[in-house]
């Protein structure tokens, strides 16, 4: 290191000139300013004379040298070391960081939880809130730049760049950490931060241990008052204090901050400082002890030497100091190892808190050339000297590109250099410097030399979800966000940019304080020429630039420029053609060329237009003549056209508005080859077409309307000269000719060039008219330009033209042929044509109720019936899905595509798309799909799973047009696709872009049904050859060869190639249960059969051999060796018309043999094959009783396999007969059987399906053998249970799931036993039960289903609570508890319980915590005393009044034959959650008695409601509505109890009373009385009264009182009066009191056909109610798909809210919850639907969830509706929510807008209601005194005089007319002023 050290003179004692310390001396260096390395105890460096190490320097001037014991070094990153502290000032504060400034040039870092302990408690008390704390401020309100901070070094690291970093800490327990309590002294200057604010001041922490400082308020109140008006301090505030005076040996001392204090402290002897303690940032008074040129060394504090290096000598005293000389000097920082202080003399040092003012410099980032060099120094840097004498710095690491090329010789002083000034230093008062190449020539230094719209190049560094990194100086990065990646979104970044790539981008926003520099790729803008927008004030009215869009709304877009400046394109300014919705034609991200039509900078407000000015030429003032007129349109303008005439090869049309004559020919109407003659045939004359484009001016106009040439021209993206055309530019065009040698491309701009065959395709090109069109849109890859020769090569292969990802061009092109399709059909709903007007209404997905009007030869069909006559409806051979039709057949059918140019509409009877599944779609999921219609550009499909339409488009490019024919896909082949949208819009097609081919499936032949209901489905093998004839009859022996096997026959190969068929039951005599007897025969095995009949080749129903079709049939035959014996045969029971007979022949309990087909999983049953023509269903619940088995039926059952099973009965719907593995199902008293849970009704039961139609009802008590306080947990519906049938004595079975009735077997322990009746008790027993209900004598409690006991409450509790509302609260509905049996009483049936500990042995049932006196015993005795008196005495009431309500019992309580039981609403209306009261109807009519009038009942002391018998029944959710009943077991619905239909209607016809009280034996008694013969005279009345009966129904026909009362009476109404949705309701309730739920259904849709389509509202009350039904009656499923179909017709945003209604009150709050949901995605603007939700979520009690709601609603709504929203949830809060917050809302929003009337209003209504009068007479006060309108205060007084005269006496009335009077009068005095 010797060579690299300079040397310097020594100073001597007299002054030193300015002449003598010229660096550029030869002497020796002087080591004065070494720092030794060996730790040093004493005190004085001075009198250290230890064994340095010292080098003598041969210089050429001197000879005898001294040993030179000290040397010089100036601070480096190396020399820092931990624990070292030093004083920094600071440069940059951020939100979490602190940038500091250190002496000799140095930078580290202060995080925000190294300021002090308080403030790091608060950062981490705000992070585990998730919300930020309102006492913590951020560190830019505590820090400020040029503050002095004493730091100490808490880590040196090194950045993943491997820069070294220095860490630093503020907290003042680092710093002062060196200080004990004791050595505190008065006068002392510390720093220190608030930790805390008492009442009488603040506690400051200044880090030293065992020791507590206080700063009083006075003292800090004289210092902020100074600096900060005021203000308090904040907690982490940093302050530099002098401790005032000292307590307790310094356990507590008191601070003062004041200025003047601070500014003069002085550290003195007397405070006792040590080298260990000495602190930087102290101000000593100090002695010049040696003068050197490169400093000084100081005595200071008596004891201590320092060094002041020659940066921090006093500048204007430079070459002036002298020994001895007195000096103030403050503390730089101490070296905790070496002991080594550094000073500094310079005067903005020696002011403490007083901050640095000079932070940076005038000449930042210059590049100076000739710089001299002023001294060097070995490891930390040189010093140069600037022209304006000034010194400057550069770090070591700054003076050369690499350590390795580093040369110290070129450093020696008076060498000059060119350098770079990058940073200025504040504590040195220095510049530093840089002499590294890559810094010099660096375009941008720091982030404030980058400005916004300038082209920068940069260096990817990666790529991000967020954007691209990119480099683009040293220290400057900039953001490159996602939109901005490309002109258009790209989905994968990544394949396009690498990780160090260079690229140019263009300067958006750069925000230099916050380090924030954003860029953007859009090729678009960074090459476009036109100015660049960064201010509002560049923007001049005319101006055109280049934007791009930044959101897209309803009144137009947004248009972004640099530098965050941005403005409004209005819906009028963004076409010349209107467009209804901007966000189908614009997106964001979009670079658009705008004009500025007007702009405001100082409101920042800028209106732009997207239709361009025109060149001034055509701008003038048209003149006359037709050369003028001719050059009005240019190349390249965008002009609007009226359509003349149509020719053979286009529309004449007139350029507006000068009526220039034009052509527009066909292929030019649109990119999409089919589209073009499309329009062309529905554009009439007259027509208007905007942004047309000009092609050719020259000779004939010649336009063009494709979309894509539209864009490119308005995006600046066409060059207009061979110079602008550079190989691999990709550019839109169209096919001009086509020649054998290739296609000639033409240009919008008039330039062309030729794509020769061979680049013409990826594919082998044998003509180039396969693959191209005249006139058609592509995409050209330029490959060769020859400027001289103005010709161009190009090719139109895909892999060189891709514009992007394919799915996305795919996507865009299948939107925009939709698109242009939907104007097609609003052209052809201008036509006066009602069928052209009905087509244009056709969209793919409606389903159509048709007539079959004939069937064609190709198999196809065609219907009539459609809504208009003579419409073309047709369905290909395909479509007809394989089903018999006949002419006049009706048929449902669904439209795949109607043919605008054909006018025929394309349908299918698909049965997969006719009852489509409406599932929730995920966007991006994958799906299998069918084609099922083949377009030429695309396709559609429907989804395997649901049965929903898609479209896909069959290119993915523009020039993707050719397809090999194994390329080109089959409708009915399979597809895998990917949904890009899942709703169908106005097309009615959902849009997805296909996988790959790999994934196309090929056709299927055979068609497989979904369910079983379609007939037996074809087996291939027997359609092949089957249209021989053959001479067989029943009976003839024929030999054959097995063909194939199949699950239940083989096909067997008999002579002359006729195909013939064995049933699986026809091979084997006898076959074992578990076999399979097809696997019994062989492929290929010769067999003998005898024929026992013959299929129907369509049909595939057997046919008796007199039918003469029998020669054309598949013969069965059968190879069981009983019947090939002679004459043992039997044939095949062929003339059973009905399948039903056939089925006839086997009874209930039978055992048959049966054979599995397969196991239907949507229907959950087995199918099964019993004979040939005799087919059967298991349902799952009767395969088995092991849960194994009926949850994987797969495993244990295999197809084809021989199952013995039991008939349970004929199925009525199909020809099928039911059948069980597990018995004869019957379900009688006893029998263990499985089901279904269908309902779960809370602190109820269970309510279970069985097969057949068949329900039962599980009581709590019978769910488990042990009871638990939630014992319907683990039941939801659709689990399957097993049951145990107690009772079939009701319609609704009574089952009991308890295992010890359900597996007697296992004897499992009964810890809670059955009680059915009060003979199951015993007094003295300890059971336990359900709380029932707390009643006004005690509390209600349920043994068993039907016991229920009652507790007094002197047996409730030991404690006496004041309020009887405390029992509802520990004893809610449904509690678990444990209760004593006091007494009986047989006769009466009466249960006495107690609930005490005593006699229970468990606690009590209201906690000790509540803290209620006790009951003492002797109150208890007399209470149950007089209990026992009264209960006598209302007893007998009791009976009386049970007689007297019998007949209105039998009202409500329905006989037991009926099948459900009305829904109770009073029950629930009373909040008890809709449960049936146990076991007695007498409880509720005597409540419906109390609720009348009080009652002696009263304050009955009665103890039980006891009966026996079976429990009253909810209503069902699912009817069993399949098995046909007796007309007295239909069950009737009360509707103005059970069903609401929220249509707005008061009521609809009332329940139907019931019928007669008919019993049994009358009925059976009719038939006996039909029997009998009738005589003449009997007959003859007969007549009489049959002529009286009519005439006395017209009579009622005429009276306008007269009420419908059968289907015949709605029809003639609803005839009379088709949109009358009152009518059409009465009649579907009509149905539904009858049950007769399907009837109900067909109304509702009659009823929507119906009624007229303008009668939106009539329509829509249909729906609802039809919504109503399906909630009620059906199936979620059915739900669904109602409410899908609303959706589609209705307004949307209607329906949603009408079923949130509905499942509201039909307390589906999971539903409603999940639904709301979904409206606050797909409304979110719309204020209604938040204030709906917070409306639900506040009913249910859910208050946080609300607040919530609020504030999303604030976020996502404009700011207009915001009061309006917040005013709503206030009321809300008012009514269902608490009144403080609902105050505070409104007194929040009240003060930010005082004059809002509206909201005062709605303030004083609900303050009225739900307030004091004192609250709403303060509210009066304030609203009188507002500055508001004449007419609104006298509003207002008004309000406050009506509030007075219906509240308040006469004195407050006149008080309110004074004030009135007093208003007026201040008025009109302001006025006459």
């Amino acid at each position: 290191m010797a060579a690299l050290e300079e040397s310097f003179p020594r100073g001597g004692t007299r002054k030193a000139h300015k002449s003598e310390i010229a660096f550029q001396q030869s002497v020796e260096q002087d080591n004065l300013f070494d720092i030794s390395t060996e730790e040093e105890s004493t005190k004085r460096k001075k009198s250290q004379k230890g064994p340095a190490k010292t080098k003598k320097l041969k210089i050429e001037k001197r000879e005898n040298i001294k040993p030179v014991k000290e040397k010089f070094e100036i601070l480096s990153v190396e020399t820092l070391c931990e624990g070292m502290r030093i004083l920094g000032c600071v440069k940059e504060v951020n939100d979490l960081e602190l940038v500091i400034s250190l002496p000799n040039g140095l930078k580290g870092f202060v995080q925000a939880t190294e300021i002090c302990d308080a403030y790091t408690k608060k950062l981490n008390e705000q992070v585990a809130q998730e919300e930020p704390l309102k006492d913590l401020v951020c560190l830019p309100e505590i820090f400020s730049p040029g503050m002095l901070v004493r730091c100490v070094v808490n880590s040196l690291g090194i950045t993943e760049k491997g820069k070294k970093s220095v860490k630093l800490s503020l907290n003042p327990r680092n710093v002062n950490g060196v200080l004990s309590a004791e050595a505190l002294k008065p006068g002392m200057l510390l720093t220190g931060t608030v930790s805390s604010l008492e009442d009488h001041g603040y506690l400051v922490d200044i880090g030293v241990s065992g020791n507590r400082a206080f700063l009083p308020l006075q003292k800090a109140q004289e210092d902020t008052q100074q600096k900060n008006k005021g203000a308090k301090l904040k907690v982490g505030q940093y302050l530099n204090c002098v401790i005032e005076e000292v307590k307790g040996n310094g356990r507590v001392v008191s601070l003062s901050i004041g200025h003047s204090e601070v500014s003069t402290a002085i550290a003195t002897e007397e405070q006792n400082w040590t080298l260990n303690n000495l602190l930087p940032g102290l101000v000593v008074k100090a002695q010049v002890q040696k003068v050197t040129p490169l400093g000084l060394t100081v005595n200071f504090l008596s004891f201590f030497t320092g060094l002041v290096d020659f940066m921090h000598l006093e500048p204007k005293k430079t070459g002036t100091y002298f020994s001895n000389q007195a000096v103030r000097a403050c503390i730089l920082f101490i070296h905790p190892r070496t002991r080594a202080v550094r000073l500094s003399l310079r005067p903005v040092f020696l002011q403490p808190g007083r901050p640095l003012t000079r932070l940076s410099c005038q000449h930042l980032g210059a590049v100076l050339d000739d710089v001299p060099v002023h001294g060097f120094f070995s490891k930390a840097g040189a010093i140069f000297k600037l022209k304006d004498g000034a010194l400057a710095y550069a770090r070591f690491s700054h003076l050369s590109n690499s350590k390795d090329v580093f040369k110290p010789e070129i450093f020696k002083p008076g060498n000059t250099h060119k350098c770079r000034i990058i940073e200025y230093s504040p504590m040195d008062e220095l510049a530093l410097l840089s002499l590294r190449t890559s810094i010099i020539e660096a375009q941008y230094l720091s982030y404030h030399d980058v400005k916004p719209g300038a082209v920068v190049k940069g260096t990817v560094l990666t790529i991000k979800p967020y954007g691209m990194l990119v480099k683009v100086g040293e220290q400057i990065k900039g953001l490159v966000p996602p939109m901005h990646l490309a002109d258009v979104l790209m989905k994968n970044p990544e394949k396009k940019y690498r990780i160090g790539d260079e690229v140019k981008c263009r300067v958006l926003v750069c925000d230099p304080e916050a380090k924030k520099l954003m860029m953007t790729l859009k090729k678009t803008l960074v090459e476009s020429k036109l100015p660049a927008v960064t201010c509002y004030a560049d923007a001049k009215p005319g101006l055109q630039t280049h934007g791009f869009i930044l959101r897209v709304k309803d009144c137009g877009c947004i248009v972004k420029f640099y530098n965050d400046v941005q403005g409004l394109v209005p819906k009028h300014e963004l076409s010349a053609e209107y467009i209804p919705a901007p966000e189908t034609v614009f997106y964001s991200g979009q670079v658009m060329k705008v004009v500025v039509l007007n702009c405001e900078p100082a409101k920042e407000r800028m209106l732009l237009s997207f239709k361009l000015l025109s060149d001034p030429e055509a701008k003038k003032e048209h003149e006359g003549g037709s050369q003028k007129k001719r050059r009005a349109v240019h190349v390249g303008q965008l002009v609007d056209v009226k359509v003349v005439e149509k020719t053979k090869d286009g529309l004449e049309v007139a350029v507006l508005p000068y009526n220039i004559p034009a052509v527009l020919p066909t292929p030019h109407l649109s990119d999409h080859v089919p589209n073009g003659p499309l329009l062309y045939h529905w554009l009439q004359a007259g027509d208007i077409l905007h942004r047309v484009l000009c092609l050719q001016s020259e000779g004939r106009v010649l336009l063009c309307r494709k979309p894509a040439l539209v864009s490119t021209v308005e995006g600046g993206q066409d060059p207009k000269s061979f110079s602008e055309i550079h190989p691999g530019m990709l550019l839109i065009g169209f096919v001009k000719s086509i020649k054998d040698y290739g296609v000639f491309i033409q240009f919008p701009s008039g330039l062309s060039g030729l794509a020769p065959k061979a680049v013409m395709s990826d594919k082998f090109v044998t003509s180039p008219s396969d693959h191209f069109v005249e006139g058609q849109t592509v995409v050209a890859k330029v490959t060769n330009v020859d400027e001289e020769k103005q010709r161009m090569l190009l090719s139109l292969r895909l892999s060189d033209c891709t514009l992007g990802d394919l799915g996305t061009t795919s996507l865009l092109l299948l939107s925009q042929c939709l698109e242009e399709l939907q104007g097609v059909r609003s052209l052809m709903s201008n036509r006066d044509s009602v069928l052209i007007q009905t087509l244009a209404e056709m969209n793919p997905g409606m389903i159509l109720d048709l007539e079959v009007q004939e069937v064609l030869e190709d198999g196809s069909v065609v219907f009539s019936g459609g809504p208009v006559p003579g419409l073309v409806l047709r369905a290909s051979k395909y479509h007809r899905a394989g089903q018999e039709v006949e002419s006049g057949q009706k048929k449902k059918v669904v439209i795949l595509n109607v043919d605008m140019l054909k006018l025929e509409v394309h349908v299918s009877l698909c049965q997969d798309l006719v009852n489509r599944k409406h599932k929730k779609l995920k966007k991006g999921s994958e799906h299998q799909a069918t084609v099922q219609h083949l377009e030429q550009s695309f396709a559609i499909a429907s989804l395997v799973e649901t049965g929903q339409l898609a479209a896909f488009s069959l290119t993915s490019h523009l020039n993707d047009t050719f397809r090999f024919d194994s390329e080109k896909l089959q409708v009915g082949q399979g597809v895998s696709l990917t949904l890009k949208t899942t709703k169908p819009g106005v097309t009615g097609l959902l849009l997805a872009v296909e996988g790959p081919a790999a994934k196309r499936t090929m056709r299927q032949t055979q068609k497989e049904s979904e369910t079983v209901d379609e007939d037996e489905e074809a087996d291939p093998a027997l359609v092949v050859g089957t249209v021989k004839k053959h001479t067989l009859s029943v009976g003839d022996m024929v030999t054959g060869t097995v063909k194939s096997i199949k699950a239940t026959h083989v096909v067997v190969t008999l002579e002359d190639g006729v195909i013939g068929c064995i049933h699986a039951s026809h091979i084997l005599d006898d076959v074992p249960e578990g076999t399979s007897p097809t696997s019994k025969l062989k492929v290929g095995r010769i067999v003998t059969a005898r024929v026992i009949g013959g299929r129907d080749v369509k049909t595939f129903k057997f046919l008796p051999i007199s039918h003469p079709r029998f020669i054309r049939t598949i013969p069965e035959l059968s190879v069981r060796p009983s019947e090939l014996e002679k004459d043992g045969h039997t044939a095949l029971n062929t003339h059973s018309v009905s399948p039903l007979e056939k089925i006839k022949q086997y009874q209930g309990g039978q055992t048959v043999t049966c054979f599995l087909k397969r196991y239907n999983v949507v229907k959950k049953w087995l199918e099964v094959e019993i004979a040939p023509d005799i087919r059967g269903r298991i349902p799952l619940l009767l395969t088995s009783l092991s849960f194994k088995v009926l949850k994987h039926p797969d495993k244990k059952f295999r197809i084809g396999q021989a199952l013995r099973a039991t008939v349970v009965g004929p199925d009525s719907s199909k020809a099928f007969l039911c059948l069980s593995l597990i018995g004869p199902h019957k379900l009688q008293k006893g029998e263990v059987a499985m089901g279904r849970v269908v309902k779960v009704t809370p602190n109820e039961g269970l309510t279970v399906s069985f097969p057949f139609g068949k329900f039962g009802r599980a009581s709590i008590f019978h769910v488990s053998d042990s009871y638990s306080e939630t014992p319907l947990e683990d039941f939801v519906p659709q689990k399957i249970v097993r049951c145990c049938v107690l009772s079939t004595a009701d319609h609704v079975l009574t089952l009991s799931l308890r295992s010890s009735r359900t597996n007697p077997e296992t004897k499992s322990k009964i810890e809670d036993p059955e009680i059915n009746s009060i003979q199951d008790i015993k007094e003295g027993q300890l059971l336990r039960g359900y709380v029932k209900a707390v009643e006004p004598h005690g509390v209600l409690f349920s043994l068993g289903p039907s016991v229920v006991g009652l507790a007094r409450y002197s047996h409730v509790s030991q404690y006496r609570p004041s309020k009887k509302a405390l029992y509802s609260k520990y004893l809610p509905e449904g509690k678990l508890l444990t209760a004593k049996i006091l007494s009986l009483n047989h006769k009466r049936s009466l249960v006495r319980l107690s609930f005490l500990p005593s006699d229970t042995g468990k606690p009590d049932v209201l906690p000790a915590s509540v803290g209620l006196p006790l009951l003492e015993e002797e109150e208890r005795e007399t209470e149950a005393e007089r209990g026992d008196q009264k209960g006598n005495e209302t007893k007998k009431n009791q009976e009386r009044k049970e007689k007297k309500n019998q007949k209105g019992q039998e009202e409500v309580k329905r006989p037991s034959k009926e099948k459900s039981e009305p829904q109770q609403p009073q029950v629930k209306k009373q909040g008890k959650r809709g449960h049936p009261e146990s076991g007695s109807e007498q409880e509720r009519v005597n409540k419906k008695q109390k609720k009348a009038g009080p009652s002696e009942e009263d304050d009955s002391g009665v103890e039980v409601y006891y009966r026996e018998g079976e429990e009253e029944i909810e209503e069902m959710t699912v009817l069993p509505t399949e098995k046909p009943t007796k007309l007295t077991e239909v069950p009737r619905l009360q509707l103005s109890s059970g069903f609401m239909w929220d249509v707005g209607l008061d009521s609809l016809t009332p329940a139907l009373p019931p019928r007669g009280e008919s019993s049994d034996s009358e009925e059976d008694e009719r038939p006996r009385e039909a029997t009998r013969k009738k005589s003449k005279k009997e007959k003859a009345l007969e007549k009489q009264n049959a002529e009286k009966e009519l005439s006395r129904i017209e009579e009622a026909l005429m009276d306008p009182g007269w009420q419908p009362e059968s289907a015949d009476d709605f029809d003639r109404l609803v005839i009379s009066s088709p949109n009358s949705s009152i009518l059409w309701l009465q009649y579907m309730a009509f149905h539904l009191q009858a049950t007769e739920i399907e009837k109900a259904r067909a109304v509702a849709e009659r009823a929507l056909k119906t009624i007229s389509f303008r009668e939106e509202q009539e329509k829509l009350n249909v729906w609802v109610a039809l919504l109503n039904l399906e909630n009620m009656y059906g199936s979620q499923e059915s739900l669904t798909k109602v409410f899908e179909r609303a959706v589609q017709y209705n307004e949307p945003l209607k329906v949603f809210l009408h079923l949130a209604d509905i499942y509201t009150k039909t307390e589906k709050f999971q539903e409603a919850g999940e639904l709301y949901n979904r409206m606050l995605k797909r409304f979110r603007q719309e204020k209604a639907v938040w204030i709906k939700y917070g409306s639900f979520l506040l009913r249910r009690g859910q208050a946080g969830a609300s607040h919530r709601v609020l504030q999303r609603a604030l976020e996502c709504l404009p700011k207009k509706e915001h009061v309006d929203v917040i005013t709503k949830f206030a009321q809300l809060e008012f009514q269902l929510g608490d009144a403080e917050r609902a105050k505070a809302i409104f007194e929040n929003t009240l003060s930010t807008y005082p004059k809002r009337t509206d909201v005062w209003s709605v303030y004083i209504d609900m303050t009225i209601k739900h307030g004091s009068q004192k609250e709403v007479r303060d509210i009066f006060e304030r609203v009188i005194h507002l500055s508001l309108a004449p007419k609104r205060m006298k509003f207002f007084f008004k309000r406050y005089l009506d509030y007075e005269k219906q509240h308040g006496t006469e004195k407050d009335v006149q008080a309110v007319k004074a004030k009135a009077l007093e208003y007026v009068e201040a008025k009109s005095s302001v006025l006459e002023d």
